[in-house]
């Protein structure tokens, strides 16, 4: 039998990412919130660590999980759809 590899896709590691982050949707994110919530799950787990997680989580709570995911889909492509917002530039002196 042969080993086969299985890439997820990067909307799909992105909404693995947002559901096995703190970050919920009481909280009502915007999409800068989500982007660094997702940001800080992958790096905290990997992509293949969060997808281990999300597959716990389906396993223990399977009722729980599905609304959860949902949610997580549809802000996850909210907000990667989403420009970021401006930041703030700090004025340059001239030299004189």
């Amino acid at each position: 039998m042969q080993l086969t590899m299985h890439h997820a896709s990067t909307s799909a590691v992105r909404a693995d990412a947002l559901f096995v982050s703190v970050l919920q949707g009481s909280d009502r994110p915007d999409a800068g919130q989500v982007r660094k919530a997702i940001a800080a799950a992958v790096s905290a787990h990997g992509g293949g660590g969060c997808a281990q997680r999300v597959a716990q989580e389906f396993g223990d709570h399977a009722e729980t999980a599905i609304a959860r995911m949902r949610w997580a889909r549809t802000m996850a492509d909210q907000a990667s759809a989403a420009p970021p917002a401006p930041t703030r530039r700090r004025a340059r002196r001239r030299p004189q």
